[in-house]
């Protein structure tokens, strides 16, 4: 088991938020490989 811990800020694509995960992690997550995201909302500048 591998973990990778990634702190982005969230970017958008019409009308979708997505996140963009790092160049230098994408051998990692090939066709088929299982994760688990958990997301933690560290900041938030539009409440």
């Amino acid at each position: 088991m591998t973990k990778i811990i990634i702190t982005k800020k969230i970017a958008k694509h019409g009308n979708q938020a997505v996140l963009i995960i790092p160049k230098d992690v994408e051998d990692l997550l090939k066709p088929q490989t299982l994760v688990q995201a958990t997301l933690e909302i560290i900041g938030d500048d539009h409440v």
